[in-house]
């Protein structure tokens, strides 16, 4: 999959939105993946993911708890809520559905930083396509769905004080 200079210019921009951020297993800080790099994680990934498996996350930049992830879903996530942090996301390859806003209904705090519940009551189904963009408020229901083999996305947490 060739990422396109359109694509490779939103890679660095969700890079720089995240501060400066080290790479897994790097010496010096860097605000930069490139999209071979990129690529090569995703490939990586969907070859480390055992059968069956729904959901795969893996940092790819950091800058101490700020963290730039490559997440791949094959099966849908269960709704969740990030009481204190918004979630920047763009779409790198695959297909799926994005549930936003309305409310969480049957909620369990699973951490801090995490309530899932059973479904979204009253939210907005908008399509996922690569080079989307999503930027979900710190507090807003949202559910990943998927509508081909995989959804795959760069994404970073960004808290909200």
């Amino acid at each position: 999959m060739m990422i396109s200079i359109r694509k490779r210019a939103i890679v660095r921009a969700s890079a720089l939105i995240a501060g400066a951020i080290l790479p897994i297993g790097a010496i010096a800080q860097t605000d930069l993946a490139s999209a071979a790099e990129i690529r090569g994680q995703v490939a990586a990934m969907l070859a480390d993911m055992k059968p069956g498996q729904g959901f795969a996350w893996r940092p790819l930049l950091r800058d101490g708890q700020r963290v730039v992830a490559i997440e791949i879903w094959k099966k849908p996530g269960r709704p969740a809520v990030h009481p204190a942090e918004a979630e920047y996301a763009v779409v790198l390859e695959g297909a799926g559905t994005l549930v936003s806003g309305g409310t969480l209904v049957a909620p369990v705090t699973r951490r801090a930083d995490l309530v899932e519940g059973d479904r979204i009551q009253g939210g907005t189904t908008r399509p996922l396509r690569p080079g989307d963009v999503l930027l979900l408020p710190a507090g807003v229901p949202h559910e990943f769905g998927i509508t081909g083999d995989r959804l795959v996305l760069l994404g970073t947490k960004l808290a909200v004080n």
